[in-house]
């Protein structure tokens, strides 16, 4: 019934297993892999004939994690996989940046691949496992695809470099590098990292791409035997006479066009150009137009542009805006431009601006993520906008795109590993980069203007941060390193290259390349040069800011941290969490404890903070013989009165204890209510005894013990007066009734 191949092999200490032809056997290639205990399948399905409308490459890919895969069931009331989680969206894009451009030029088929978890083991991602069996469907698939790509993932623990790390190995590593690249060199890099140096990024970009040679290897194996019948192009129409003729006519207005230095008047006179060749082309009634003309004339033009831009930089050295090609835009860095919120930065680097907002919260603000592998906690945060006002036009507003999820976690890559961790500082941190406009490196801007507005706010970071965006023009042996890329640069070149660090080193770099890959040499350049642009950026960012200030804003929540007894955890908490819910209603702070019996009090204003400490510390006081409290009566008894002092402890304050008198009744000198001051004599039985003798009482309680003295006759020298035989009776009646106090005549 089925045709069953499979080929393994050992990486990275384990083994590696890709199968096909017993699973999803209608699609055009599907391949299961699995390396530990985690197994993803991953499949391709892809369109025989081309849409006569599509201009561009309509290739989806998409991850999806299961939660059966772990033996979970979601949370939430629909107990099912709903959209795409975060992490799901960030792997789709780490599988579709490698294979995008090495499908074949002119190949404008959908293409759709699909990458199922079906089991994860805890130990090994399955991100890394999804992309190598990707590469297998596509490789036996037949679909026109130059690959396979290997990938890997690199750690670096006490100095030495780790391949494919376990989750756990992660949590302790300096590097989280995932590197893909075909057998002649890399096209895509992912990483975060503790501040290491450009060669040793090099050299664990250099180890990952040896190591996907395996992954690479397997997959070749494994497409001899069961790859189907390669697809075939369709003969390419011979457009060298079209463009030829749209050269001769429009190549110097688009030469023109690229002089003009200004964003958005450059863009006018493009659009203007590709409108005239339309109109001279395909006519001058637009609905009238043949789609597949509209379309060929649009590729040519566009690929006009890019010989004109690559051309120049390539003879010139010299780009768009005037620029070398490793001059920097100049940057205008500025902190506190909102009044109100806990901080603020606006970062702008030529046509590129990012306002970025900090809000600082509690650990109830933490974001709680429901996950395959079990629920966790996140207490930071970094949102990325990028709205259609930024680059000049109308468009969509709603939820994220892939794009925008993918910047955002890129800058918070770059972040994180300078942040002050839970003890130092117990904040929970969001971050909000507005792109307000945008011509290239929007993700790099949002780096320095988030290093910005955490230090703004008060957050002790190590050390600011700031990025780069890197470019290349290659032609055959003929290349240029560009420094800081605008928008045309990035879409007309071949990689988008963006590295992010401190003054001393490397947190986040990653690569995308457009051709089908470029050489470790080409790397260290642009490493190098990066460097260079990145000091430069730090520089400009002193003059705004240098480092945390000492204080949060008046607008954000002051927060401490007290450590209590673990065997007093219930008593803050309270039955059923009645206790806890009263002092964040009385106190007007959030209140949170966790399991060691650290308690975070968080409010606006350090009053309302401090009230809330004295609060809580007053909860958990024990009462100490011969200390001072101020109390409430509770109870009136014929021998005395129960003063509750401490919110957990009650004492009697025998009617001997009132005043240095004689008193014939405890009413005449309390009732249940008063506040009065007393004092801890002693402990009986557990009891706490109390006396006011002799110690100041405000009214009306002063008054009231001023008039029985005056009027009481001689000072009490035997304790042992009526109220206290009272008591003995009371007690000598209960233990007669079995403790349950006087019998009842019958």
């Amino acid at each position: 019934m089925f045709n069953v191949y499979s080929k393994t092999v050992q990486w990275g200490g384990q083994e590696l297993k890709l199968e096909t032809g017993r699973v999803a056997r209608q699609a055009d290639g599907a391949v299961m892999a699995t390396y530990g205990n985690t197994t993803v399948l991953a499949t391709v399905c892809f369109a025989k004939q081309e849409r006569p409308d599509m201009d561009f490459f309509p290739l989806t890919v998409n991850y999806q994690e299961k939660f059966y895969s772990a033996g979970r069931i979601p949370g939430g009331f629909f107990k099912r996989e709903g959209r795409p989680t975060e992490k799901e969206t960030l792997t789709s894009r780490l599988i579709d940046r490698p294979i995008r451009p090495l499908f074949t030029k002119g190949f404008k088929n959908e293409t759709q691949v699909v990458t199922t978890v079906l089991s994860t083991d805890g130990e090994n991602d399955a991100d890394v496992v999804a992309m190598v069996a990707a590469s297998a469907a596509l490789a036996i698939s037949g679909a026109p695809f130059m690959g396979p790509i290997g990938c890997a993932r690199v750690g670096y623990i006490n100095n030495e470099f780790v391949l494919n790390p376990t989750t756990a190995q992660r949590e302790e590593s300096a590097l989280d590098m995932v590197v893909a690249g075909t057998d002649e060199g890399v096209l895509m890099v992912e990483s975060e990292a503790s501040e290491l140096s450009e060669e040793t990024m090099l050299q664990a970009v250099n180890l990952a791409h040896e190591e996907g040679k395996k992954a690479i290897n397997a997959i070749n194996e494994l497409a001899k035997e069961a790859a189907k019948t390669a697809f075939e192009m369709p003969a390419q129409p011979d457009n060298s006479e079209l463009e030829t003729k749209l050269r001769d006519q429009f190549g110097t207005a688009i030469t023109e066009a690229y002089k003009i230095q200004e964003k958005q008047a450059r863009r006018t006179a493009l659009d203007e150009v590709k409108t005239q060749a339309l109109t001279a082309i395909c006519g001058a009634d637009e609905e009238a137009r043949d789609a597949a003309e509209v379309k060929t004339v649009s590729s040519i033009v566009k690929g006009l542009e890019a010989d004109v831009l690559r051309g120049d930089v390539l003879t010139t050295q010299k780009r768009i805006d005037g620029r070398g090609t490793a001059d920097v835009r100049q940057i205008k860095a500025e902190v506190d431009v909102l009044p109100t919120v806990h901080g603020s930065a606006l970062f702008t680097r030529g046509e590129t601006q990012a306002l970025v907002v900090t809000t600082l919260g509690t650990g109830s603000d933490e974001q709680i993520i429901d996950a395959p592998t079990g629920e966790f906690k996140d207490r930071f945060m970094l949102h990325y906008n990028f709205p259609p006002f930024s680059v000049g036009e109308t468009g969509r507003m709603g939820s994220p795109g892939r794009r925008e999820i993918g910047h955002g976690r890129l800058a918070r890559r770059a972040i994180e590993r300078m942040l002050p961790d839970a003890e130092e500082f117990p904040y929970t941190m969001r971050i909000v980069s507005e792109i307000t406009e945008s011509n290239g490196s929007s993700s790099m801007a949002t780096v320095c203007g988030t290093s910005m507005a955490l230090m703004a706010s008060g957050v002790p970071m190590a050390k600011p941060v700031a990025g780069i965006a890197m470019g290349l023009v290659k032609e055959n042996d003929d290349y240029v390193v560009l420094s800081d890329i605008m928008g045309d640069e990035d879409h007309l070149g071949d990689m988008d290259f963006k590295v992010a660090g401190t003054s001393d080193g490397i947190t986040a770099l990653q690569m995308d390349i457009k051709i089908t890959s470029i050489t470790s040499s080409i790397m260290q350049e642009a490493l190098a040069q990066a460097k260079d642009g990145r000091l430069h950026i730090l520089g400009k960012m002193a003059e705004a800011i240098t480092e945390g200030r000492s204080g949060v804003s008046d607008t954000a929540p002051v927060m401490e941290r007290i450590q209590i007894d673990k065997d007093k955890i219930r008593v803050v908490i309270g039955s059923g969490g009645k206790t806890i819910r009263e002092l964040v209603e009385t106190t007007g702070c959030t209140i949170d404890i966790d399991d060691e019996g650290i308690v975070t009090i968080a409010g606006v204003g350090e009053q309302k903070v401090e009230n809330a400490i004295m609060t809580i510390e007053r909860l958990l006081q024990d009462p100490e013989v011969g200390e001072m409290y101020e109390g409430t009566v509770t109870n009136i008894v014929d021998f005395g009165a129960f003063v509750k002092f401490l919110p957990q402890h009650e004492g009697l304050l025998h009617i001997s204890e009132l005043v240095p008198v004689r008193v014939g009744n405890t009413t005449d000198i309390l009732e249940e209510g008063d506040t009065v001051q007393v004092k801890v004599v002693g402990f009986e039985r557990g009891k706490v005894r109390l006396t006011m003798k002799d110690i100041p009482q405000d009214t009306p309680v002063a008054e009231r013990v001023a008039s029985v003295i005056e009027q009481g006759g001689t000072a009490s020298s035997d304790d042992n007066n009526g109220g206290e035989r009272k008591e003995r009776k009371d007690r000598g009646d209960r233990k007669k009734s079995g403790g349950r106090g006087p019998r009842r005549a019958a």
